[in-house]
């Protein structure tokens, strides 16, 4: 069983200022609903309803939004507003939320290794809010849990990218298993295209076996002087097995101004089939 599921949520967010300057980029709303409810949904969806959040300062905004507003429901009570609610009630109810600091900017990797008092010795998916994914069929975090169960290792979530953007993201050189599936020979943090091993990218999901939390204790600063997580799972695959799945679905930086844009675009277009000046619309996007 894998019923836990990381969100690091403690950047600054800097490239939206300044309006993250007093609000958590995770929770910019795409069309009527914040980044993070979408990853939380997801995981929900691939049956991760123990939710942990690595937060820092400035980012109380999610902790409440995950909780019941009295004054609020009272103040609705009754009205068509309270459709609205729906959603994020299913999820409070779903799930479980806990949450702990970190308390340094030092990197992804340091940040999943600050979860590990949540997480414990299990296996967990890890999701950054700001890559906005949708499945096809089922969710991307769905479909990478599937295949953990079947394989029993850590797995990343991996799409083509032009060769100009592989010094965004770390990028894998793997051996083709079939099904979008590569088992992992080599990674590299945010490579030039001459470095870059492959064309093929690490986003924001992950299911992660519990053995990384000893590797990122000893992994070294990296790229930019941070823990960087590519370098732990590179650790891990030659230490054991990494897979690297290219998932069925679409993703969208919602960390840059125009994949934000194109996330709102395609969520209005996808999930309004009505839109009535005199009515409210919920967006709504289930899941099981």
């Amino acid at each position: 069983m894998i019923t836990k599921c990381l969100f690091p949520v403690a950047g600054y967010g800097t490239r939206f200022l300044p309006a993250t300057k007093a609000m958590p980029k995770e929770m910019l709303p795409i069309v009527d609903k914040p980044l993070v409810q979408y990853g939380v949904e997801e995981s929900v969806e691939a049956g991760l309803t123990e939710i942990g959040f690595v937060t820092g300062r400035g980012k109380r905004a999610i902790e409440d939004h995950f909780d019941t507003n009295y004054e609020l429901e009272h103040q609705i009570q009754g009205s068509g507003k309270e459709i609205l609610l729906d959603g994020i009630r299913e999820l409070i109810n779903k799930s479980t939320f806990s949450y702990t600091r970190q308390t340094a900017m030092n990197g992804l990797g340091h940040a999943i290794l600050t979860g590990k008092s949540i997480i414990g010795d299990n296996a967990f998916g890890v999701v950054l809010a700001d890559d906005l994914c949708f499945g096809e069929g089922s969710g991307v975090l769905a479909q990478m849990v599937k295949l953990y169960r079947q394989f029993r290792c850590s797995i990343v979530a991996i799409e083509e990218i032009p060769s100009s953007d592989t010094h965004k993201y770390g990028v894998i050189a793997g051996e083709s298993m079939g099904d979008g599936l590569y088992h992992i020979t080599d990674m590299v943090e945010k490579p030039t295209p001459e470095e870059a091993p492959s064309n093929l990218a690490i986003i924001g999901r992950y299911i992660l076996t519990p053995d990384i939390f000893e590797i990122l204790e000893n992994t070294k600063p990296g790229k930019g002087g941070e823990v960087q997580i590519t370098d732990a799972l590179k650790i891990q695959a030659k230490n054991s097995r990494v897979l690297a799945y290219k998932f069925k679905g679409r993703r969208f930086d919602c960390g840059s101004i125009s994949g934000f844009v194109a996330a709102t675009n395609y969520c209005y277009q996808k999930f309004f089939a009505e839109e009535s000046s005199d009515k409210v619309v919920p967006l709504t996007k289930s899941f099981k």
